[in-house]
């Protein structure tokens, strides 16, 4: 099967019952994708399927065949996101960090606004676990990247 991952194309041959988690990680060495709990319920397997964030854990490979895959290793250079979590000590561990910027960044693609309404964003963030930060931080990056330009 093919796979167009952060804008290369792969061929792959992968098992039906594959998760695309895996698929990233062990067959194209993008490890940014971690994965936590492997039921769809942490978040640090977030990725975009055509832009849209989904739990990497819960896609099929053989799903993303003709879509468009975007990992944490795709966020371009000049995304601002990894380094307003860093500028707003959004991270402590770190292993949460890249479900959170793909929800982000899948959310603020769609809808720029989202960060300016505290219920909203905290709706959105509240998809994902993180143990260590409490959430200000991320919740203080997540506004802040939604007002700088892409």
């Amino acid at each position: 099967m093919e796979l167009d991952v952060n804008g290369t194309r792969h061929e792959v041959t992968v098992e039906p019952r594959r998760a695309l988690a895996d698929v990233l990680r062990e067959d194209l060495g993008l490890t940014g994708t971690h994965l936590g709990c492997e039921h769809g319920v942490c978040g640090t397997c977030t990725v975009l399927l055509d832009g849209e964030p989904v739990r990497s854990c819960l896609v099929l490979a053989v799903q993303a065949t003709g879509h468009e895959v975007r990992t944490v290793e795709g966020l371009a250079d000049d995304d601002p996101l990894p380094g307003v979590f860093a500028e707003h000590h959004a991270l402590q561990c770190g292993f949460c960090t890249p479900g959170f910027l793909m929800l982000l960044r899948g959310a603020l693609d769609e809808d720029p606004t989202v960060v300016d309404d505290d219920d909203r964003l905290d709706a959105l963030l509240a998809s994902n676990l993180c143990r260590c930060t409490g959430y200000e931080g991320i919740r203080n990056a997540a506004r802040a990247a939604g007002t700088r330009p892409d």
